[in-house]
């Protein structure tokens, strides 16, 4: 038998692995990414609002903030958005490699929005950060858009983390509902966003069965029971544990590319080589913190 802490572990590799999958499912996905994510976010919202039903959890809250939490759920539905524009635009490999600097753009963000200094080895790392991305630009130049596209996720998804942070500090037991309310904001942004490009009909997007199964995948599956499952899993592991898991999503997604796509996700060496430094210095950068937090706990005794 299997003790709770292997358990909870596999669990939170199986969790990393379809957040890997979701890449693989926007490109399988003919639809542009604005009505993908639209659907994803409706599907994901009627999952976890039952959930909370079944778990008979509501808590009221004030229009500020609720306010507040839509705010984080535009910002999480612009951050898939982009996600997926970029997979459709360049491909999953290099979206995945450009997303993995999301560790660095919030060690950026993080003494602005926590009032603390910055921390020297941060720049350094930073610095590797930059090598890896001028590797990987200066020899995939035909996905130079596709790159700034993924870049750009990857900074909406350090302000969503750094956000939902500070939201979760401030309401601790309140997670999944204040997570309802943001995929809530997100689809009425989303919504404003298609009635005034005229792109709400679906009537203009050829879906196809497989298309609606792979989107009721991503909404469910992919979505909606890992977000569920992770906060359950952060009762258990420690932070730490979590997050050096976590940033084995982009090789996950990238060895399944490489399997599923076949040619079309090759890349040159050197693409590799940038993707390697970046992944490499997101670690370190998990480690010195991990350390720093470590020395803080055994001087405070």
């Amino acid at each position: 038998m299997l003790n709770d802490n292997v358990k909870n572990q596999l669990k939170l590799h199986l969790i990393v692995f379809i957040w890997g999958f979701t890449a693989i499912l926007g490109a399988l996905i003919s639809i542009g990414a604005l009505p993908l994510v639209f659907i994803r976010m409706s599907i994901a919202l009627a999952f976890v609002g039952i959930y909370l039903m079944f778990r008979k959890k509501y808590k009221r809250f004030s229009k500020k903030e609720i306010a507040l939490f839509f705010g984080a759920g535009f910002v999480i539905a612009i951050h898939w958005v982009t996600f997926f524009h970029a997979i459709k635009i360049s491909n999953i490999s290099v979206t995945l490699a450009c997303l993995s600097t999301g560790a660095f753009f919030t060690s950026l963000l993080e003494p602005y929005f926590f009032k603390r200094p910055v921390i020297k080895y941060e720049v350094f790392l930073g610095g590797l950060v930059i090598a890896g991305l001028a590797l990987i630009f200066s020899f995939e130049t035909q996905y130079f858009y596709g790159i700034l596209t993924a870049l750009t996720s990857a900074l909406l998804s350090a302000s969503f983390s750094i956000i939902n942070a500070k939201l979760i500090h401030k309401y601790p037991n309140d997670s999944t509902i204040i997570s309802f309310y943001e995929i809530l904001g997100g689809i009425l942004f989303l919504l404003i966003i298609m009635l005034i490009t005229g792109g709400f009909s679906l009537d203009k997007y050829s879906l196809s069965g497989s298309d609606w199964l792979w989107l009721f995948v991503l909404g469910s599956v992919c979505t909606a029971y890992p977000f569920i499952a992770s906060l359950d899993i952060m009762k258990y592991l420690s932070p730490y544990t979590v997050m050096l898991t976590i940033n084995l999503e982009p090789i996950y997604g990238i060895l399944l590319a490489v399997m599923i796509f076949g040619e079309k996700e090759k890349m040159t060496p050197q693409f590799y080589l940038g993707g390697v430094i970046i992944l490499l210095t997101v670690l370190a950068n998990g480690y010195f913190k991990n350390r720093a937090k470590r020395r803080l706990m055994f001087d405070g005794k």
